[in-house]
């Protein structure tokens, strides 16, 4: 059965990890995704290692283009503009990752192509936005953190910020929202026939996750400190280290689940005091103790027997062999333009009626250009004249 956005057919003129991810996840529902990139300037993810065995595909490319098209063209030839107006006819949502002006400057901006596809619908995806003191400022995943206020209460008193594990703000801000405001749109467009431009500012989507400690700031005026409340280590929440140097996780904020925490670690006398004890660093230096005279795994076994939302913290080789990641199916395999396969992580979305597609992995830049260009109606003389000219280079 095919996927749930199947008809969908999106022009991608993005680079690097947040548009490319979110036109990721819009082709495994089903969606057709042409990548429209320079031939000349490659997307540097593309050079990322490790590489596929036995072939010049990165694993970002494998990944990132999984069940795309595509196609490289020189967007700064003129000829290109015809090509674009070629593609927007028949492709009704654009979604690009240049610095804001660069599309108006290209002839590609919204206000053309709107012109050849009233319907089309358009998103723009900066770390600032299209407007604002910052909007032509150049920035990555860090910077977009650091300007939305989270650093300033994440990580541990008198430390300072910490660097995560992933790109939180280009992935759950950027990627996310313009998979939304696509789709917001796709559905608006349904009912009115109309198109429209998306602004999303991956700043903008960060500042918005300041939902709990961000909106009781707007009631108080009480800046959030470092551990200094309920969810960053303010309380018994927290990470704890074990005897064999791994850690383990409690969350157990509900007087059940503390009490069932402080039973399995012998310590019934704390639960009167709750998760917010009077006296939380010295309680949670006693708790502290308390988890080092044992491993991570023994631990585990300990409260395996009772419901404390207690959880080990895995590494990534374990996280992905564990047995909910087996029984969810978050590991697929994909096939390989070359032949053979390639394992990735799957689309965690579930549907019951219409399935993800993981038509194959990622390809080479241009590995379509000729395709793409035969759809469009050129011939196979003119495509080998444009070669010659360097109109995909």
């Amino acid at each position: 059965m095919s996927g749930p956005l199947n008809g969908l057919k999106v022009l991608d003129f993005t680079t690097l990890l947040p548009g490319p991810y979110a036109t990721m996840n819009l082709a495994d529902m089903g969606a057709d995704v042409l990548r429209v990139i320079s031939g000349s300037r490659p997307d540097m993810a593309a050079f990322a290692p490790p590489f596929i065995p036995d072939t010049d595909i990165s694993f970002s490319t494998a990944c990132l283009g999984r069940g795309k098209r595509c196609m490289t063209l020189n967007l700064k030839d003129p000829r290109a503009v015809q090509i674009i107006h070629g593609l927007i006819a028949d492709y009704d949502i654009l979604i690009e990752q240049f610095r804001p002006g660069v599309m108006e400057n290209l002839g590609f901006g919204y206000a053309a192509l709107r012109k050849v596809n009233p319907a089309l619908i358009y998103c723009s995806l900066t770390g600032y936005g299209q407007t604002g003191p910052y909007h032509a400022r150049a920035g990555h995943d860090i910077n977009f953190l650091a300007r939305s206020g989270i650093m300033s209460y994440s990580g541990r008193e008198g430390e300072g910020p910490s660097l995560m594990g992933i790109q939180i703000a280009d992935i759950a801000s950027g990627s996310n929202n313009a998979v939304i405001g696509i789709l917001a749109s796709v559905i608006s467009r349904n009912t009115t026939g109309r198109g429209q431009h998306i602004d999303i500012s991956i700043t903008d989507g960060v500042i918005a996750f300041n939902a709990l400690a961000g909106n009781a700031f707007l009631v108080d005026g009480n800046e959030p400190g470092r551990e200094g409340y309920l969810l960053n280590g303010g309380c018994i929440y927290d990470f704890y280290e074990t005897g064999d140097g791994e850690y383990i996780s409690f969350g157990g904020l509900e007087p059940q689940f503390f009490a069932a925490f402080c039973e399995a670690i012998g310590r019934t006398d704390l639960i009167q005091g709750g998760v917010l004890p009077g006296n939380v660093r010295e309680t949670k230096r006693q708790i502290r103790e308390i988890i080092l005279t044992k491993t991570r795994d023994e631990w585990m076994d300990i409260f395996g027997r009772t419901n404390a939302c207690v959880e080990p913290v895995l590494s990534l080789s374990e996280a992905l062999s564990d047995e909910h990641v087996r029984e969810r199916e978050l590991l697929v395999e994909i096939d390989l333009p070359t032949g053979g396969k390639v394992r990735q992580i799957a689309n965690p979305v579930k549907f019951s009626e219409t399935c993800q597609e993981y038509k194959a992995a990622g390809v080479s830049s241009g590995t379509h250009t000729r395709e793409v260009m035969l759809e469009l109606g050129y011939t196979d003389d003119d495509i080998n004249r444009f070669e010659k000219e360097e109109l995909f280079s």
